[in-house]
């Protein structure tokens, strides 16, 4: 699949792709960050039409890019730029949850029916037996709705998404979409992503609260660490400036026209990933998290418990947050994101020390992994 389906698959599995150890060891001291610039150049050479990036460290902070941000114009791409974030909307939602179990206004071993009485039933889910942790975590068994082949052919191929790019849909609607399927498997039994697990998770915010998630969003992590390039968007198709055009290929191949696929409704991705950021808020986001800014130490050592990931068995996956350990021993915390012409990467130290952040302005190329390696490795 392509888009929304492809570019989330990519950017989870390359988040997925480093075995997970108890504690990091320091990145290596070195001057400037001249590798992590060859491995923006190098994905640029391999296809991606731009990448926007920015690190902080002890030495302070590093903006760089790569490539352009307008295909036509051959503008360069701005390391301020905004982006769509895809799933690392994930660890915002996952970040509020667990800010309401810390207030007592809801356990993680609630039942997702507890909360959203009858909307998970179909084709043998049950909302009774799955639990919000286990949403979390993606250890539910629940459908993906991405993975949906009609769903798949009206937004993300390409005769689907340019007559369809601008709906409106309910997250309702998504969950309904992943009734029509069978599980994969019995909750708790087994690990697979699935998006459909973070559409719920929003519904239960909501449910929880009274409010849309995204003013939950905004009220407890936005607004209070001044993240003022974060926003959720809701079904505004617009992208805020500054920005680049985004990218994709609207196919089942990495070949083939290439196609300008900037403005969306975001609806499509719901709670699952339809913020948009940039590189600077979310090294603040993931650093403030990891420092312990956002949530109690118990909550915290909660969202940093993880299960083993059978498409990558050296990652690990906690609740809406991924440990990987890297080529030289430095473990990092963080996820990544892709949603139609956006594939982002946002990872940090675990003592929120060194932190990076950037995205590709395409979504069917390009070697996340060698950004990040190249960053905390120095190779």
């Amino acid at each position: 699949m392509a888009a929304v389906a492809v570019a989330v698959a990519v950017a989870v599995t390359a988040a997925l792709a480093a075995p997970a150890v108890a504690a990091p060891a320091p990145a290596p001291a070195r001057a400037g960050h001249p590798a992590t610039q060859a491995a923006m150049d190098a994905a640029v050479k391999d296809g991606v039409p731009g990448v926007a990036a920015q690190a902080k460290d002890r030495r302070g902070t590093w903006k760089a890019t790569s490539g352009v941000g307008d295909l036509k114009t051959d503008a360069p791409r701005s390391a301020d730029d905004r982006y769509r974030v895809g799933s690392i909307t994930k660890t915002f939602v996952a970040t509020v949850l667990l800010q309401l179990e810390a207030e007592g206004r809801l356990s993680l071993d609630d039942t997702v029916d507890k909360w959203l009485p009858g909307l998970v039933r179909g084709h043998g889910h049950d909302g009774r037996a799955i639990t919000l942790r286990q949403l979390l975590n993606h250890t539910s068994g629940i459908y993906d709705y991405t993975a949906d082949d009609t769903f798949g052919r009206t937004y993300f191929l390409e005769d689907g998404f340019l007559e369809h790019r601008y709906d409106t849909l309910s997250p309702q609607q998504l969950v309904r979409t992943a009734m029509r399927h069978k599980p994969d498997f019995a909750p708790g039994t087994s690990w697979n992503y699935s998006n459909t697990n973070y559409v719920l998770a929003g519904l239960v915010i909501e449910k929880a609260t009274g409010n849309p998630y995204g003013d939950e969003i905004r009220r407890r992590i936005i607004e209070p660490l001044h993240l003022r390039a974060t926003l959720v968007p809701g079904t505004s198709p617009k992208m805020p400036r500054p920005s680049s055009r985004a990218y994709g290929k609207l196919a089942e191949t990495d070949t083939g026209p290439t196609y300008d696929v900037t403005e969306l409704n975001p609806s499509l991705a719901y709670a699952a990933g339809e913020m948009i950021s940039d590189s600077g808020d979310l090294n603040r986001f993931y650093s403030a998290l990891l420092k312990g800014r956002l949530l109690p130490a118990e909550q915290l050592s909660e969202m940093k418990k993880t299960v083993e990931v059978d498409i990558a068995p050296n990652a690990a996956y906690g609740l809406g947050l991924i440990e990987r350990e890297l080529s030289c021993g430095v473990t990092v915390w963080g996820h990544g994101g892709g949603i139609h012409g956006s594939s982002s990467e946002a990872v940090t130290t675990e003592d929120g020390r060194h932190s990076l952040a950037f995205n590709f302005n395409g979504d069917w190329s390009g070697d996340s992994e060698a950004v990040i390696e190249a960053e905390f490795c120095g190779k």
